[in-house]
């Protein structure tokens, strides 16, 4: 990769909203996008990782989600109860929404459209990968290639979280910054599932740079309700013909390895890779498996479709 071809982050204006993005990579290398999680600022995807992705000919854009970092943040809704979550799980009542997977799905095609992208590869991350998914159902002609990592279909069948897990995500925001950077460790330290040493030492330097980025407790909230309200895709993803690639960790505890097979198994022709030991995070030693598999997948989809 070309050391000036870095962009540092911007702020696109797209479907309403402002959208902070960074670009990693040169102009004319196959664009990718990165699409984080629930609550998780585009810095989850670490600079080295975007920078070891550009390296193998990408183009690499990561950005805040709407609600969190330095995109817009939305206003409205409620924090949701676990009353809501019982009536959801067993009644099949809707929880409520300001917004859904759809709006977030838009987000990212109208940051392509303010870039000048007709179609990306899309590689998307637990909540991510939803929205990714959801970009290929609605916007098929956007998307070159699809990698939907630690993700599900919303199909209700699928396992719930941990308890420890669900625990952690339903937790009351914390009220100072020496808790957030507390509550951060521990958080990552559940997700991973594992022991990861080297992680954890990086963990309070992470925590310091998402808290002054901004943190805004009630977006992740709408983002949750977001996901609940979205209902499965499961059904719609039979019709999903871009080349797709399923990452999932087998020991993940809030996405359960149940959601990335059911994922791979409801898009026709999905490649499925497992990978052992592997949590509901990205740790570095996990890397290597991970970027050389996104690698193959996305330039042989850009090969075909040359």
């Amino acid at each position: 990769m070309n050391a000036s071809a870095h962009q540092p982050p911007q702020i696109a204006r797209a479907n309403g909203i402002d959208i902070c993005y960074e670009i990693f990579g040169d102009a004319n290398a196959e664009p990718l996008l990165l699409i984080m999680g629930l609550g998780a600022q585009m810095i989850h995807w670490d600079d080295a990782f975007c920078e070891k992705l550009a390296a193998r000919g990408f183009r690499v854009i990561r950005f805040d989600n709407r609600d969190i970092g330095k995109s817009s943040h939305m206003t409205g809704g409620k924090r949701l109860t676990p009353f809501e979550l019982l009536k959801l799980r067993f009644l099949r009542i809707p929880v409520a929404a300001t917004y859904k997977l759809l709006d977030m799905a838009k987000d990212t095609v109208g940051l392509l459209d303010v870039l000048g992208i007709k179609s990306a590869h899309l590689v998307g991350a637990s909540m991510g990968g939803m929205i990714a998914q959801e970009v290929t159902l609605s916007f098929p002609l956007r998307v070159r290639s699809l990698t939907s990592i630690m993700s599900t279909t919303g199909n209700p069948r699928v396992p719930p979280p941990t308890r420890e897990a669900a625990a952690m995500l339903m937790a009351p925001p914390p009220r100072s910054k020496e808790e957030y950077i507390a509550r951060f460790g521990q958080t990552w330290k559940v997700l991973r599932a594992g022991s990861f040493p080297e992680e954890e030492a990086l963990d309070p330097g992470r925590a310091e740079r998402t808290f002054a980025r901004g943190l805004n407790p009630a977006g992740v909230g709408r983002q949750l309700r977001a996901v609940l309200a979205s209902g499965s895709r499961k059904e719609r993803l039979h019709k999903v013909t871009a080349p797709t690639l399923v990452i999932h960790g087998t020991v993940d505890p809030l996405v359960r390895p149940e959601g990335g097979k059911d994922t791979a198994a409801s898009i026709p022709n999905a490649k499925l890779l497992m990978i052992d030991g592997m949590g509901h995070a990205l740790p570095a030693r996990f890397w290597p498996e991970i970027i050389g598999a996104i690698d193959e997948h996305a330039h042989r989809a850009a090969a075909k479709a040359a």
